[in-house]
């Protein structure tokens, strides 16, 4: 990657920005072990389960939130290097072992160099993008089971996989980015147009509210939402069910739904890009500094009500 690509700025730059004050937070100070998880190795925040050679789960195991950042993009680099050497792999459903999340966002509070340093991934993208293209190219079957909030990157995931089933009583997806001043950067823009139309893609990406299993199925978001109690014997019985059949049939079929439907990869780098653009700005960097100030990335009632948060600020 050349060293003045726009995409080795990531959103580090506004931690970078905003933490190196030790007025920002006040909370900092005051470490709650309630809200406030202690590191976690990265083959543990992230579980690969083999169910069968032909069957994988991905779990994000990251309480309180499942926030992601580059230790955890490593992490799903490696399996998805593990995926894509094993020709065995027919399906692989990603899901959380998280009480109320699937996946919070991105994390925008480490430092800024952890993110620049990252190495381009295969397609010569930042390892955000990079993974998000790999997974919608995988010659496996993805699935994402969906419990809990799923926002930000959360939602880039899902919307990367091939299918998607969300909890009807638990499920919230959302974009939050526009509302915390910053475009987002995993390739919804790319995505949702093609999944539910460009009048609701815009009302999902600006409006920034989240959307329950029922409007997400109703919207095409995800493929259903099933009563919670039915959502992981469903995906598990699908995902059984496709491990049993023909991997070429698989891999045939796939391939040209993909030609049909998924977007040009340099769509997904147009949207990083925007994202890189947008999170340095000065108005986005003082929306990121409010949030802060009240509890981001700490269990609670921030984060809980993300979306709503975000519209309660106003500029000075």
């Amino acid at each position: 990657m050349r060293p003045s690509s726009p995409a080795v700025l990531i959103a580090g730059a506004v931690a970078a920005t905003l933490l190196g004050a030790p007025s920002v937070s006040p909370a900092a100070d005051k470490i709650n072990p309630r809200t406030t998880a202690a590191p976690r190795p990265e083959n543990e925040s992230i579980r690969l389960t083999r169910k069968s050679p032909a069957y994988w789960r991905i779990t994000f195991a990251n309480p309180p939130l499942n926030i992601v950042g580059p230790a955890e993009m490593r992490r799903l680099d490696e399996i998805l290097d593990r995926i894509e050497a094993d020709p065995r792999v027919k399906v692989v459903v990603f899901d959380s072992a998280v009480p109320g999340y699937f996946m919070a966002h991105y994390d925008l509070l480490k430092p800024l160099g952890d993110s620049t340093g990252m190495a381009p991934g295969p397609t010569g993208m930042h390892p955000v993008p990079d993974f998000m293209v790999r997974v919608a190219r995988l010659k496996a079957v993805t699935i994402s089971s969906i419990r809990g909030r799923t926002s930000g990157i959360g939602s880039e995931i899902v919307l990367a996989t091939d299918m998607r089933f969300a909890s009807r009583e638990k499920a919230l997806l959302s974009q939050f980015e526009v509302g915390a001043g910053f475009a987002p950067g995993g390739g919804p823009m790319a995505r949702l147009p093609r999944l539910v139309g460009r009048g609701r893609a815009i009302e999902i990406l600006i409006g920034a509210e989240a959307l329950n299993g029922d409007l997400a199925e109703r919207y095409g978001y995800v493929n259903r939402a099933l009563p919670d109690a039915e959502l992981d014997g469903f995906v598990d019985r699908l995902a059984t069910r496709i491990a049993g059949f023909d991997h070429q049939a698989i891999i045939d079929t796939k391939h040209l739904v993909d030609v049909a439907s998924l977007p040009p990869d340099e769509e997904i780098r147009l949207g990083w890009d925007a994202f890189i653009t947008s999170v340095q700005r000065p108005a986005a960097q003082a929306r990121v500094r409010a949030l802060v100030t009240r509890g981001l990335q700490q269990a609670g009632d921030l984060e809980d009500h993300l979306n709503q948060r975000t519209a309660d600020y106003r500029e000075p």
